[in-house]
């Protein structure tokens, strides 16, 4: 067969194969262009999971009648001025979304700039371009795509639900919205009420309202600010807390300057930084904002622009790894227990027994349960029995009383023998009053008090001390009497010889053993006898994948996190009163002491005013 040129229109719908996957890619597409424009308000209606009809409204800055019969040609934009690859300062820059949506559906465009009389309306039906025609809109542009993919109905069998696809383009919009507070999003459509964000104001405070409105109140109340800068890149946005987690990834949002994204290394990094809080079944919820120079970063890697390459990836890297240490570091002493009146919801009774009518009674107190054994004297005098007497504790052995009886307390009370001193209720953790079952120090601060559990506590802070000492002195490491040869694919072998500085830092020292092979000298002595082949396949793998040689390093932590169980105080110790103020001072100075090494909470705190209120005082 000979080769021959192919024709405009089976170009454009190759093109919409990349581009149009399913009916969000078209609402991405839409949404960048209308942001690109300039618009302050974007409206977005759907129909049909966007199949039948999708509408999209701005009031952007609009096309004139030339530009509008260009903009749905291949490869027109209004978006590179230089023809700089390098210098993208947009979202959009391919030109193609308009004609590749246009060459397997009904397009319809309605724009007016304001050097204009009037509007301007265009319609492109399967590749076929209609006249340009005057409209009538008042400011900025409406496209309607209707009948999504009729032009190539097999694509239609490759669409999920109507639902499935609504809930598609409402994340995507979502994503949006969150790297663009300034503007005003309303989506509607799908029998479901309309959403509508309203512009926040410019800077963290109104970033932080955006991402509230979208990712829910407990974020807001979890979110903790994070920040950092080197050279010409910064990292800024908000993390959850490591007390909001949730069971998969899908609640990380990156963006690179302004684009939505779904990038390795950031997730990589943000699983780095979080390895020492949450379990490892658990994920954060996290909102990254990076800004550098356009020129070091290339975001034509893929054609719906979902994923970006950076020029020193090593130092973005580092970047997020350090904002998001520091500022959950910051906030170390925040748990699980003390966000979001979880606390004060597990107190609160499920139900509430009636208040007494202060009218007259009608029922017989004497045929009632808790009734007296012996007959209640009727004279109060002087010679009155005696209310302990009277009240004997034989009155509650009856058997609706049983299940009241839930043994004798297990506390240490003899603390209130020694008054707390006035200093140490200042402290975050106040002073330790009593021990609750040889496991929970009480603890009273100046307005309110504070449950420790001694043993997740102690167990961080031995935690700490092991990675502050393997910081500061290295990995101690263990020569093999025999080197371990291992023989591995070429690639893989180039691979980890590349990174034999940073596996050493570690404690693994390896060379080469001529081609496809490896030399283990030294291992981490933490790890004891380990498979040396198994652990250089992992590291080899999560290389490839992360760019980091994570596995040894968690493999080491995990190693000192288990030591740290293992080494700090029990549950079921009795601890002197000084013991536990010792622990709680600890706790105070510790970095992370919110949580344990497997992501528990260490302490519950109660304010006075929460615990008025859970006895009807307030």
């Amino acid at each position: 067969m000979p080769v021959r040129q192919l024709p405009e229109q089976i170009i454009n719908r190759i093109a919409a194969g990349e581009v149009v996957e399913r009916p969000a890619s078209v609402v991405k597409e839409l949404v960048e262009n209308a942001i690109d424009a300039g618009a302050s308000r974007i409206d977005i209606f759907t129909d049909g999971g966007g199949r039948r009809k999708i509408a999209i409204t701005d009031d952007g800055g609009g096309m004139t009648a030339a530009d509008l019969a260009l903009a749905v040609e291949r490869h027109a934009t209004s978006k590179l001025d230089d023809e700089d690859l390098l210098q993208i300062r947009t979202l959009g820059f391919r030109g193609e979304a308009l004609p590749s949506i246009g060459s397997v559906a009904r397009l319809s465009i309605t724009t007016r700039h304001k050097s204009e009389p009037h509007a301007w309306a265009l319609q492109v039906d399967c590749g076929e371009k209609s006249p340009v025609v005057p409209a009538a809109l008042n400011q900025g542009t409406r496209v309607e795509v209707a009948d999504l993919f009729h032009a190539t109905p097999a694509r239609l069998k490759f669409l999920k639900t109507d639902r499935t696809e609504a809930e598609a383009i409402r994340e995507v919009v979502r994503r949006l919205a969150m790297a663009r507070p300034d503007i005003a999003f309303t989506i509607a459509g799908e029998e479901r009420a309309p959403v509508t964000w309203a512009a926040a104001l410019p800077g963290a405070p109104g970033q932080l309202t955006r991402l509230g409105d979208i990712l829910g109140a407990d974020f807001r109340s979890h979110a903790i600010a994070v920040q950092s800068a080197r050279e010409s890149v910064a990292v800024e946005g908000f993390a959850a807390a490591p007390a909001l987690t949730r069971a998969n990834a899908l609640g990380q949002y990156l963006f690179v300057n302004g684009r939505p994204v779904r990038d390795k290394l950031i997730l990589g990094a943000v699983r780095a930084a979080y390895a020492d809080y949450l379990p490892r079944d658990r994920h954060p919820v996290v909102a990254l904002f990076v800004t550098l120079d356009p020129r070091e970063v290339d975001a034509n890697v893929h054609p719906a622009k979902t994923e970006v390459r950076f020029r020193n990836a090593g130092l973005v890297r580092a970047l997020i790894i350090h904002a998001l240490k520091e500022g959950l570091a910051r906030e170390g002493r925040r748990t699980a227990a003390n966000d979001g009146g979880a606390t004060i919801a597990a107190f609160r009774p499920a139900f509430a027994p009636p208040r007494p009518n202060p009218g007259p009674m009608n029922w017989d107190w004497q045929r009632s349960p808790s009734a007296p054994a012996a007959p209640v004297p009727r004279d109060h005098g002087a010679d009155a029995m005696p209310a302990a007497a009277a009240f004997s504790p034989a009155a509650f052995a009856e058997p609706a009383q049983a299940a009241f009886d839930v043994g004798g307390p297990r506390a240490d009370l003899r603390l209130h023998e020694q008054p707390a001193a006035p200093d140490l209720l200042d402290r975050p953790l106040g002073a330790a009053r009593t021990q609750l079952h040889d496991t929970y120090i009480v603890a009273q601060t100046r307005d309110g008090l504070v449950i420790v559990d001694q043993h997740a506590a102690h167990e961080r802070i031995v935690y700490e001390r092991l990675k502050a000492s393997l910081s500061a002195h290295g990995v101690q490491r263990q020569i093999l009497l025999i080197p371990d040869i291992v023989e591995l694919d070429e690639a893989i072998v180039e691979a980890l010889l590349a990174r034999t500085d940073e596996l050493a830092s570690f404690g693994l020292a390896i060379e080469s053993f001529g081609p496809g092979a490896v030399a283990v000298r030294e291992t981490p002595s933490l790890l004891g006898k380990i498979n040396a082949a198994g652990l250089l396949r992992d590291l080899a793998e999560h290389m490839e994948e992360w760019g980091e040689a994570l596995p040894l390093e968690r493999r080491l932590m995990h190693v000192a996190a288990t030591m740290a169980c293992h080494g700090s105080v029990r549950a079921g110790r009795r601890l002197k009163p000084e013991e536990m103020n010792a622990l709680l001072r600890e706790m105070e100075e510790t970095p992370n002491s919110g949580q344990c090494n497997h992501g528990r909470p260490t302490n519950v705190e109660l304010k006075l005013a929460d615990v008025e209120r859970l006895f009807g005082r307030r």
